[in-house]
């Protein structure tokens, strides 16, 4: 009985100490990972309910306000850090392309997804023209999924030739164009195969670096024309 009566009595306390005491409550929120956006926009969005017991925080909850209100985190992980704080632990979007929007730009992940508007173009990412109007693929496949299909081309580029692009072109699904500087063109038509045609591209540059047009949509036979 006295060692029931000590485990019930031990529960309680641990019940109250998570509870009602003030040794567990949250006194400070921090941040990590944030590079674009500030700690402190991203502390007030969270909105973490200050002097609250730390296990009452629906971290859940704090984690989907964030991503909704914040387009811009692609992840993050709400983390009680004990005794008093919660962390907040963003990794944020990245821009691959840039959609033009009046006289700002859109970014576009490597995911396709839109996530930001900004007045200032990034420098050394690619513009994104979409101009698919017409085709057959915008029906069947629809923006969102051309749009990733070029997000997803230049994500496979290396930094060495991810630097030499200025505009991806998306005609259809199946002809996807970077223009390069030097008014180079690369033909690499559809979004598959597309870290081999990556490899490809960066042998012909170095091969037929004069060259002025360059056709890697079947990466197993390119082609080069012009110089």
């Amino acid at each position: 009985m006295i060692t029931l009566a000590l485990v019930a009595l031990s529960g309680a306390f641990g019940v109250w100490a998570l509870y009602g005491s003030d040794w567990l409550r949250v006194a400070h929120v921090s941040t990590a990972g944030t590079k674009v956006l500030t700690p402190d926009e991203v502390i007030a969005v969270a909105d973490v309910p200050m002097n609250t017991p730390l296990v009452s925080v629906d971290t859940d909850m704090v984690a989907q306000r964030l991503r909704a209100r914040l387009p811009r985190i692609k992840t993050v992980a709400v983390v009680r850090s004990w005794p008093h704080t919660i962390d907040l632990e963003v990794t944020e979007r990245t821009p691959e392309l840039l959609m033009r929007s009046g006289g700002k730009f859109v970014e576009v992940d490597a995911e396709g997804v839109r996530f930001a508007t900004v007045a200032t173009a990034p420098k050394g990412v690619p513009l994104l023209e979409m101009t698919a109007a017409d085709s057959p693929s915008l029906h069947r496949f629809g923006t969102d999924r051309l749009r990733r299909a070029a997000a997803v081309a230049v994500a496979h580029l290396p930094e060495t030739v991810l630097k030499e692009v200025r505009t991806v072109r998306v005609r259809s699904y199946d002809s996807l164009t970077l223009e390069l500087t030097r008014g180079r063109t690369v033909l690499w038509g559809s979004e598959e195969r597309g870290r081999q045609k990556a490899k490809v591209l960066v042998a012909l540059l170095k091969a037929a670096g004069d060259a002025r047009h360059f056709d890697i949509s079947v990466p197993s036979a390119p082609a080069v024309s012009g110089s």
